[in-house]
């Protein structure tokens, strides 16, 4: 259950939505994190091997193309946390060095000064340093307050993120109650994600001489509105114009029962000379686009804007669309709407500033694409993999990319259709060169209603068509999320593969990369073809004689949870086990409880006493209506920290599958959201995942 964002891929990738800091470290400093030197003594991917993974994100390219910087996590599962380091290589891949060896995280690298200095965030506070490390020095005094920020290109100026107080705690209204813990809420959006409202990000325009970084007004002070916008949002939600007298930002200026009913997020223009403001989502005051517009970016001659834009209110998975505004005119373009019947998840301008480069998802794979300024479409790249960002390296092109059977790395490229693509990281090839992955494969079969499905099926290493093997069926969240050739540090096909499990994974309907058409049709009917395309793809594979038909499973999270929750009152003694992680198992208290209402608004058609054919339609098929059928073995897993789906819905479905007499287990995370961030939680949750499908799968304990 999430909004289509470029940054939430890029977080994901990287690893850094959380330190990953248990709060309990000793006095005495820990030892460093860094580079695993890790053996696999079994070949096979483990969930320790998972962790030892060092986890590429972001990219910055020197003025004159010649270095680049990039960012790396590693993580100890001893110390139960991560770090992440800055390097530098050359534009070919060669003389990669690590910049930063202090324990602190170091992250958001930015060239300045000419190429002659890299900027980066470092304990809350911004310094610089030399491109070969050396030279530190601090440059802000902010109280390690600093969450991102973004130097102007005349380098006098810069914003920066910080949090602000927006209501009062309960000493601050009650001081004689010093250890009362209530917290009073009079309108809705009181939580969100994993946290608490009490302060929100705001940009600050602070001065800067070279030398110091000083003073700082607020963009939006005296206000509650979230700029970069949560959860996800950061350094990317604003943009310089080129002079550097202008900001482009990204807002929902909402707040309470407003803001959790909208996905109205504006693109908005500073004049820091005038200090006035123009909403570009409005023209001559009448609103041009009312959904979800965000990653503003100004083309290097300053002629053109560009950003991000779903078009409906309240609809989180709308078609986002590429945006071009002449800033001389003011007439706006929807690029990509009508020739890429897909999303764009990340894009950059083309040096020549005619046309940008974007990347997009397209049966099961996200691809790199040329946009002109007329909307023609051009597809660079091919293969099974996701591209997952893009940038100009020169006259070349950098990007990340990954797959099912390699984590991120970065690569090169001509701008040119079947160009030649060079690798130039390679970060955990010491621990590939231990490991042998399985096969992945697309396949396609019939739905009900004679639509092609697409499907990437895994098989183990060193398959033998000969055995018979356990299979999964990968139910996917979102519920619009694409099955594409994503890395996962959790949910990684790979080692369920290395455990010696067959998964298919079907881009079942209300996915995109298969036109809109498709992605659509899951809103309001959950129960419906959605369904039927997971049951047509594991009755497919079902057929082939290397799959045991007696011995299969079905698990998920997020929308894939309330999937296997659905699929246990309905399945029809096709699974032998369930895993539901983070899933919603009674859909009228989801309504009330999730945080950001639009989405049941949109996805459920209302709350549920509204009474409308759709939502009739919806609330019929929340699983718990059908535990009566309940007869198969579930395992539940939930964080605590959960606001998206709270982990009353997963104890729910824990206790009426005890009550029911049906084998049940309950894995609960106080200390995770709506994923497992933490390395030694990560690993408990992969030894418990493995532990109940071999028990009930693999050697079929019925």
């Amino acid at each position: 259950m999430k909004r289509t964002s470029a940054i939430m891929a890029i977080m994901l990738t990287a690893g850094i939505v959380s330190g990953c800091n248990d709060g309990n470290e000793s006095n005495k400093e820990a030892e460093i994190i860094g580079k695993s030197d890790m053996k696999i003594e079994s070949g096979r991917l483990t969930p320790e091997a998972l962790w030892a993974m060092g986890r590429i994100g972001e990219v910055a390219v020197s003025p004159d193309a010649g270095s680049v910087v990039y960012g790396v996590s590693y993580y100890s599962v001893e110390q139960n946390k991560s770090h992440h380091t800055l390097h530098i290589m050359d534009a070919d891949g060669s003389n990669s060095t690590q910049l930063t060896t202090t324990s602190a995280n170091e992250t958001g690298a930015a060239w300045i000064k000419g190429g002659s200095k890299i900027a980066f965030l470092s304990d809350g506070e911004v310094w610089e340093m030399n491109p070969d490390g050396s030279e530190r020095r601090q440059l802000s005094n902010e109280g390690k307050s600093i969450e991102g920020f973004l130097f102007s290109p005349d380098e006098t100026k810069v914003i920066l993120i910080k949090r602000v107080k927006i209501k009062n705690t309960t000493a601050d209204n009650h001081p004689d109650l010093p250890l009362a813990q209530g917290f009073i809420v009079d309108d809705l959006m009181y939580k969100h994600w994993d946290e608490w409202i009490t302060d929100a990000p705001h940009p600050f325009i602070a001065q800067f001489d070279g030398n110091t970084i000083s003073g700082g007004s607020d963009i939006l002070e005296g206000t509650a509105y979230d700029c970069p916008n949560r959860p996800f949002g950061g350094v990317e939600q604003l943009a310089w114009s080129n002079d550097s007298k202008k900001i482009a930002y990204s807002c929902n200026k909402k707040t309470g029962r407003d803001y959790s009913i909208s996905t109205d997020t504006d693109i908005y223009l500073l004049d820091t000379e005038s200090n006035t403001t123009k909403n570009l989502c409005k023209i001559d005051d009448i609103r041009s686009n009312y959904g979800y517009d965000t990653a503003p970016c100004f083309s290097s001659d300053g002629n053109y804007l560009a950003w991000l834009s779903m078009k409906r209110d309240g609809y989180e998975s709308d078609q986002n669309r590429l945006c071009v505004m002449d800033l001389r005119s003011g007439e706006q373009k929807y690029l990509t709407e009508a020739t890429f019947d897909s999303n764009v998840d990340s894009y950059c301008w083309a040096a020549d500033n005619n046309s940008l480069y974007f990347t997009g998802v397209w049966h099961g794979a996200s691809m790199i694409y040329n946009v002109n300024l007329a909307g023609d479409v051009k597809k660079l790249t091919d293969g099974d993999y996701d591209y997952t960002s893009v940038a100009i390296l020169g006259n070349k092109l950098i990007t990340t990319r990954q797959s099912m059977s390699m984590a991120t790395e970065i690569y090169a490229m001509e701008p040119k259709a079947n160009a030649q693509i060079t690798q130039l990281t390679y970060e955990n090839k010491h621990l590939y060169d231990q490991m042998q992955f399985g096969k992945v494969e697309a396949r396609w079969c019939k739905t009900v209603d004679g639509k092609d499905l697409h499907s990437w099926v895994i098989y183990p290493p060193h398959f033998n068509p000969e055995k018979k093997y356990p299979t999964l069926l990968f139910c996917e969240g979102g519920p619009q999320s694409p099955v594409s050739q994503f890395w996962s540090y959790r949910w990684n096909f790979q080692i369920m593969a290395a455990n010696d499990y067959i998964i298919i994974a079907p881009n079942r309907r209300g996915l995109p990369g298969f036109g809109m058409e498709w992605n659509e049709q899951i809103s309001g009917d959950y129960g419906g073809l959605c369904m039927q395309d997971l049951f047509c793809a594991i009755d497919d594979i079902a057929k082939e004689p290397y799959v045991d038909a007696d011995r299969l499973g079905c698990v998920g999270a997020s929308f894939g949870g309330y999937t296997a929750m659905w699929m246990a009152g309905h399945h029809e003694k096709r699974f032998k086990a369930f895993i539901a992680h983070d899933g919603f198992f009674n859909m009228e208290q989801q309504y009330f409880e999730t945080e950001e209402s639009w989405f049941t608004n949109w996805d459920l058609g209302g709350a549920p006493h509204t009474k409308s054919a759709q939502t009739q339609k919806s609330y019929a098929n929340s699983p718990h209506k059908f535990v009566d059928k309940w007869d198969t073995p579930i395992l539940l897993i939930h964080g605590d920290r959960d606001y998206r789906i709270l982990s009353s819905q997963s104890m729910a479905a824990f206790n009426a599958a005890r009550l029911k007499g049906v084998p049940a287990q309950l894995l609960l995370f106080p200390d995770e959201n709506h994923w497992v961030l933490k390395p030694q939680n990560g690993i408990l949750w992969q030894r418990t995942f493995f532990a109940w499908l071999d028990k009930w799968v693999k050697n079929n304990n019925q």
